[in-house]
């Protein structure tokens, strides 16, 4: 009874920057991590999938700068797991293909502490993939070797056979960018051809991804002239002349772009997948947050005598989800809205209700209050009553232009939006960088909330000077966005997610 229990450690493999590219095992390691053991080439989304409450250590290395010595990296991974913990230790690419995963497994089996390994995808073959490289090519190589670039080629003790790497079909090397001028005096003393082709790949699989190709006589003069540093995969070998015609991720519409999504959590995920879809890096910023209303006594009522409304007009797909779920828990289901007409203000909206199997009456053509009203005067009738299920602080244009016709008009509050917490120390990290390209805001609150959350004392300074683009979904929000004195640079024709990000990338494909 009196035993101490024991932890367990996970070396997962977080691929090589796209966050995309991490397994399902090792996305569930994360998850269940009570402490999470990170370093500088795992993709910093990928902490997102993290518990609230788990503990996060940065032990990142580069070549210019370690956070952690390794011992001193092995020695936390054994004293977290001997605290009884979970410890996922991510790291980028595989831990086993020059990530000294090896080290840390042996300092832990030395402990007699439990671990795993989960494989990563491996930069030495994903970003020569992402910068159309095929590392094997039939009727052009089918060898390949996978050569650490740490090692100092001119030394005259060397653990490298550099015969055996020169006739390779392929040959890529890791972290070699400072030996680079070394690594290529190597390969021609050792028989292989100026002529060579050769790429080298920045940042791999990232919106920053760049690459720069040339041959084994003119290498190391373009890396020069372009100030190519780490971190970088060098690719040796004729299948670099195959990315002319392969070259697909830097052709996507959003590539190299960062995109700020400041929905709520729930929401954002739409969202950021139609961004990375597009090539861009999307960047979760939850600023608002969906929850309960403070009391449900006034939507309960409205449930109770749901039979007494004409039309029910929902504004939001959080409406409709509050609305349902609601209707649901009070004992309620569709059948009891037969014969009530159903309006949308918009198509995201209208999905969500078709989802409970109920066809939406009227949708406006323009995505806003104003619109909803237009359109439905010739079906309403004075004396109706007409149910508004929405947010707490909804715009008040709608209920009034309703009962100006002469309806009765419920306005109920099934849901709130309250302040998220999301990291703005990140946030006014990336900005003031310059790192990121676009600000997106899908509603007033989202505005507001994010003005509040940064809290900075010149913001639209800061977005104008680093060149920072606004883009909000429709005309409220754009009007939200300049009386917070923000500039407005896209508003979306069509008012909704696809038409934001159609605006988006509209104004990438004007300034390329």
């Amino acid at each position: 009874m009196g035993e101490n229990k024991r932890g367990k450690v996970y070396l997962v493999g977080a691929g090589p920057g796209d966050p995309g590219l991490i397994t399902v095992k090792g996305r569930e390691c994360i998850a269940r991590a009570d402490a999470l053991v990170y370093d500088r080439l795992a993709g910093p989304r990928l902490l997102a999938y993290a518990r609230p409450d788990a503990r996060l250590y940065y032990v990142g290395k580069s070549p210019q700068r370690h956070a952690l010595k390794q011992e001193e990296i092995n020695a936390l991974l054994v004293e977290l797991a001997g605290q009884g913990l979970v410890v996922t230790r991510l790291k980028g690419g595989d831990p086993f293909v020059f990530g000294r995963g090896g080290e840390e497994a042996l300092a832990l089996a030395r402990a007699g502490i439990e671990f795993e390994v989960v494989p990563g995808v491996t930069s030495a073959v994903a970003v020569p993939a992402y910068a159309g490289i095929p590392v094997t090519q039939r009727g052009m190589t089918s060898t390949l070797g996978i050569v650490t670039g740490n090692e100092d080629p001119g030394k005259e003790s060397t653990d490298l056979d550099w015969a055996g790497i020169s006739s390779m079909g392929t040959v890529v090397f890791l972290m070699g960018m400072a030996n680079l001028p070394a690594i290529v005096r190597q390969l021609l003393a050792h028989g292989r051809s100026p002529d060579t082709p050769v790429a080298v790949i920045r940042w791999g699989t990232r919106p920053e991804q760049a690459a720069l190709t040339g041959t084994l006589a003119d290498i190391v003069d373009l890396v020069r002239e372009h100030n190519f540093t780490n971190p970088a995969v060098i690719v040796v070998g004729q299948v670099v002349s195959l990315r002319e015609q392969l070259a697909w991720f830097e052709k996507k519409p959003l590539f190299g772009r960062r995109v700020l999504v400041t929905r709520s959590r729930e929401q954002a995920s739409a969202l950021c997948a139609a961004v990375e879809q597009l090539g861009g890096e999307p960047i979760e910023f939850p600023v608002i947050q969906i929850v309960d209303p403070e009391s449900y006594a006034p939507l309960d009522r409205a449930i109770a005598r749901i039979r007494r409304y004409h039309w029910i007009i929902f504004t939001s797909a959080n409406g409709v989800r509050y609305f349902f779920r609601r209707l649901w828990e009070q004992g309620g289901d569709v059948r009891d809205l037969q014969g009530i007409n159903i309006a949308a203000i918009g198509p995201q909206t209208r999905l969500a209700v078709e989802r409970y199997g109920i066809r939406v009456a009227y949708v406006p053509e323009e995505y806003r209050a104003e619109a909803v009203v237009d359109g439905l005067r010739g079906g309403l009738q004075s004396g109706q009553a007409v149910l508004l299920p929405r947010a707490d602080i909804a715009r008040d244009v709608l209920p009034r232009q309703l009962r100006q016709m002469g309806l009765q008009v419920d306005e109920v509050t099934a849901y709130r939006t309250v302040a998220g917490a999301g990291n703005a120390d990140m946030i006014r990290e990336l900005l003031q960088a310059g790192q990121i390209d676009y600000v997106t805001f899908t509603s007033s609150s989202t505005v507001r909330n994010f003005v509040s959350a940064l809290n900075h004392p010149d913001l639209p300074g800061l977005l104008q000077s680093r060149a920072v683009k606004v883009a909000a979904i429709g005309p409220v929000t754009a009007q939200t966005a300049r009386e917070l004195g923000l500039p407005v640079h896209i508003q979306a024709g069509r008012y909704t997610i696809e038409g934001l990000l159609e605006a988006i990338v509209n104004d990438v494909r004007g300034s390329v």
